[in-house]
């Protein structure tokens, strides 16, 4: 039996948001920690963007219950950052992002990183005459 998705209930009636929504916010605010060189969702969503669709909760895992928000992050750190600094941060960051934007209660944002990006050195080469 799946739990009761959260709502929020006023006078006019409840509001209730979907996990694709609190994975859109989760993801937007991942990516924009330093040293965050991509969000891992899998063959499936890279399918899906490869079509020409952005899908901004790519790599995350959203469960909701009564009382409670989880989410599980699946990231590419950029080669030279210190991954616990970095996945610290996205911690943080995703926390209060979907806390603020969503009323929910986040109570774990669990980070798991899938991977390092090593950019391609700059094969152009100055020399003197």
């Amino acid at each position: 039996m799946d739990p009761q998705k959260p709502e929020i209930t006023n006078d006019i009636g409840s509001i209730r948001i979907a996990d694709e929504v609190v994975a859109t916010v989760a993801g937007l605010a991942a990516v924009d920690v330093e040293g965050v060189a991509a969000m891992s969702g899998g063959w499936g969503t890279d399918l899906v963007e490869k079509l020409g669709r952005k899908n901004f909760g790519k790599g995350i895992k959203v469960e909701q219950s009564d009382y409670e928000t989880k989410i599980d992050i699946y990231l590419i750190i950029e080669y030279g950052y210190p991954i616990p600094s970095v996945a610290e941060t996205v911690q943080k960051e995703v926390k209060m992002a979907v806390e603020s934007m969503t009323g929910l209660k986040v109570s774990a944002v669990n980070v798991n990183i899938l991977g390092v990006s090593i950019k391609k050195a700059d094969s152009t080469f100055e020399g003197t005459d």
